[in-house]
This record gives C-alpha cells, structure tokens and sequence, in this order.
C-alpha cells in the first residue's frame, strides 16, 4: 500500500446526502436531525485501496430500535438524483452497493461451514441481538489499552493509534481499570469507532472489511469490483443519531502522537494521567484518543 498516497488525504462527507443529515462546517461531522431514516452519507472521494474511513459514535437517540450502517458502494454520489432514504435495502437494490448493519454483537463474520447462516445474518444485518444493553458485551477478544502499533488485514498495514473508541473512566475507575483497559465498549455505544476499508484479492477484485474498534471482523463482503471507484457509505440510522470522522495517520506519527505515546508507556494505568501536570486537553487527548 501506498502510504505516502494516504498521509496527506483528508476525508470529509460528501455534500449529496440523506435529506435529515447536516453537516458540520468541517465537512466531517454528520447529524441526523429528523425521524430515524434519510440519513444515508458518502465519502467525499473514492476511497483507496487499504484506505479506512473511519467513523466514531458521538450522539446517540434513545426510542429507535436499529445502529449503525456502513459500506461501500460503487455509486458516484454526484450520480444519485435522490439519494436513498436507507441503505438498506434501498441502496443495496441500486447494485454496486455493499452495506453492513452493525448491531450489538455478531458482527464478526463467521468462517466455513457456518459462512451460509452468516451470510443471512450479515448480508442482510437486520437481526438485533435484544439481550445485552448498551454497556455489555461487546467484543470479548481482549485488547489492552497499549496496544501493538499496527493493524494487519492481508498485506493491508493501519495504524492502530485511532482505531479503538475509549469509554470515560468512572469513579471507581481507579480499581476497575482492566476493564478501561479492555477493548469493552460494545460496537454501538458512544465513542465506538467503526471504519470500513477495501482490501484487494486480485487485480480487479476485493474484500470489504469492518473494523470496529480496533479489531477486524473479517471480510463481510467479497468480490468488489476494485477497478472501479469505490466509497464509503455511512447510513446514521435510528438509534445513531451523530458520527465523526477520525482523521488516521498512514506515515510517520506526528509529534502530537509520538508525546501522547511516550506519556502512556511510563504510567500504571489511565486515569493516572490526571496525576501529570500537564494541560486538561493534553490529559483528554492521552486518555482518549
């Protein structure tokens, strides 16, 4: 992958969106304002091969049942008269459109022999798991908060300073911080980050991937045709009701990043970065970001 291509690309949304979406000034911000559909947005550009685009949880809106969408599509969103009110099923039945419902769990794709049951709970990603709340379950692969520097999908390499939303540390934080500590915070919550990314097979084809927090849930969708534009797709339903772009960075770490990581390897666990004295921002970026 071509990292020098990726290092200098900012994303934004695409001004043609779902008719109850604003956008931020920055173009990287996308609230849905009314009911619980409509709310279906792009990438500004094409996405490039191994390029995440990826998306951080920042409202929720209680009353709704359904998260979360994402994918790619091959749709040049400038093309769309009228986009889609959701993506699926209505997006999906343009063709040349991939979409992924995230739910509270089971979003991990399922390997041979259960790739049959998967790809209806998947494809399709209309089931609901109704048993856990929002602060359960979750990914149960543990993750540690220092983490290694890289993701790897294939010969695909992303950075993982960016990938894993951080729940608040709480009162008691201080002895139950393993569970901080964990990759804990299940896919729909507030301050879950989710990214979608192509990952090419051949010369003319690829695998759709969904990270969710930092880890990879495999490839829900093969056989995309990379030779042709792809973009993002992000489709704030029902109960999302805000997400936020997160800026990765492909090349050399900034300085900002490497103070950030140089003041998390020497303390005993993350609520001691409010024992530093060092500035409020700076505290909130070590402990969130």
């Amino acid at each position: 992958m071509d990292l020098q291509a990726l290092s200098d690309q900012f994303l934004e949304f695409h001004p043609n969106h779902g008719t109850n979406i604003i956008l931020d000034q920055s173009g990287t911000q996308a609230t849905r304002v009314e009911s619980f559909a409509n709310g279906v947005c792009f990438s500004k550009r094409p996405l490039k091969p191994g390029q995440i685009f990826l998306i951080e949880i920042e409202e929720k809106e209680l009353g709704w049942c359904g998260h979360l969408r994402v994918g790619l599509t091959a749709w040049d969103p400038d093309s769309l008269a009228v986009v889609p009110e959701y993506s699926i099923p209505d997006l999906m039945e343009l063709g040349d459109s991939w979409v992924f419902a995230i739910t509270r769990n089971h979003n991990k794709v399922l390997e041979e022999p259960e790739v049959r049951h998967a790809g209806r709970r998947l494809g399709r990603g209309e089931e609901e798991d109704g048993v856990q709340g929002e602060e359960g379950g979750g990914n149960t692969k543990p993750e540690t908060f220092f983490t290694d520097s890289h993701l790897y999908i294939d010969s695909i390499r992303i950075p993982r300073d960016k990938l894993a939303g951080r729940s608040r540390p709480g009162r008691f934080s201080h002895i139950l911080d393993d569970l901080y500590k964990s990759n804990a915070l299940p896919p729909t919550a507030r301050r879950s980050r989710i990214g979608v990314l192509y990952v090419p097979q051949s010369r003319d084809t690829a695998d759709m991937h969904i990270v969710i927090n930092g880890e990879d849930m495999g490839a829900s969708a093969k056989g995309l045709p990379s030779s042709r534009p792809l973009y993002a797709v992000v489709d704030v339903f029902a109960a999302t009701k805000t997400v936020r772009i997160v800026q990765v960075e492909y090349g050399f770490s900034s300085l900002q990043t490497l103070c950030r990581q140089a003041i998390q390897k020497h303390i005993v666990h993350r609520t001691a970065i409010d024992w530093l004295q060092l500035p409020a921002a700076l505290k909130h970026y070590c402990k969130y970001e």
